[in-house]
């Protein structure tokens, strides 16, 4: 039974990591094909590489950046509980993505993360990720709140003064949920600490104990972070609105796509088949505020998918077909 054992780890060692890159793959590809302006808009980011390279080149660079940032937070969450190193972290970051890629909501982000923990520390990293998901969407439901407010007005012109009472009633809900959120996220040791002693919680409370070990400092540097990544969010679009004619300013480019962002988190979507739709639609609406140049929209959209999501997912599945699910103990 031992060898049996042994015999199964190495197929799925071997067996899973190809299996999720191609299915990282098909879901890329129907992604894509499920848009009906995907080939006019590569085709645009073909022709625009020749008179852009270095706003896009710097694009591609924040990309790691980016990336970079969610991985200093995930490190720095990890810090008393199993610290890793940075390059462990990015590593651990590319690969949740790849598999938070195809999944709905993007939930295999979790359990891409824990594969680089040892294996007793994977489901207590759950809690201490959610925390960084937290920091970050309190930034978008924030800033999209207040893009919401900034673009109001533009909003009623376009959809009608009837819109009005609905933007508000949106935009008191919103606050609402932002300030229930920063409570409780600042609050979330002193909630561990009250609930890891119930009864029901007692088969997960050693998991949920690790939260007890988050301090105020560190939750403020792992908010600041997510604050800095959003910004970063926000520069890759206003630069490639300049390689794609999109002509916006930077404040109207920072409320505009706080606003998509919103949208975005606040969509509950399946990742596998329709996430690149609602950012194309959500940046449509919202940007034809501004202008009217819909191809270079769609452009812009296509293209920060492609840096930001697309290309990590392949490093990450790249990580996955060498990355061993069942190691020595």
């Amino acid at each position: 039974m031992l060898i049996q054992g042994k015999n199964i780890k190495l197929i799925l060692n071997y067996f899973c990591g190809p299996l999720v890159f191609c299915i990282l793959v098909v879901s890329i590809y129907r992604q894509l094909h499920l848009q009906n302006n995907w080939h006019s808009s590569l085709l645009q980011i073909h022709s625009a590489l020749a008179n852009g390279v270095l706003p896009i080149a710097t694009v591609f660079c924040l990309m790691f950046a980016n990336w970079g940032i969610e991985a200093k937070k995930w490190q720095l969450v990890l810090k008393k509980h199993s610290p890793v190193s940075f390059g462990t972290s990015y590593k651990a970051v590319f690969t949740g993505n790849a598999l938070a890629f195809f999944t709905p909501n993007r939930v295999g982000e979790y359990f891409g993360r824990m594969l680089y923990l040892k294996s007793g520390a994977r489901i207590a990293s759950i809690p201490l990720t959610v925390v960084c998901s937290l920091a970050q969407i309190m930034v978008t439901l924030l800033a999209g709140g207040v893009g919401t407010m900034v673009l109001s007005d533009r909003i009623a012109d376009v959809a009608g003064t009837g819109t009005n009472s609905w933007l508000n009633i949106g935009l008191y809900v919103t606050g609402a949920v932002v300030a229930v959120l920063t409570i409780f996220y600042f609050s979330i040791p002193f909630f561990a600490k009250r609930i890891t002693g119930k009864k029901w919680m007692l088969h997960w409370s050693r998991h949920v104990r690790v939260l007890e070990d988050v301090n105020a400092t560190m939750l403020l540097s792992i908010l600041s972070l997510s604050v800095v990544r959003f910004v970063v969010f926000i520069l890759q679009y206003y630069l490639l609105f300049g390689v794609f004619g999109v002509v916006v300013d930077w404040w109207q480019a920072f409320w505009a796509i706080s606003v998509v962002f919103f949208v975005i988190a606040v969509v509950p979507a399946p990742g596998f088949l329709t996430e690149l739709g609602i950012r194309w639609q959500a940046g449509l609406q919202v940007m034809q505020l501004y202008s009217q140049n819909v191809a270079g929209i769609f452009a812009v959209s296509l293209a920060v998918w492609i840096i930001n999501l697309v290309i990590p997912a392949l490093i990450g599945g790249i990580l996955v077909l060498a990355l061993k699910l069942f190691r020595k103990q």
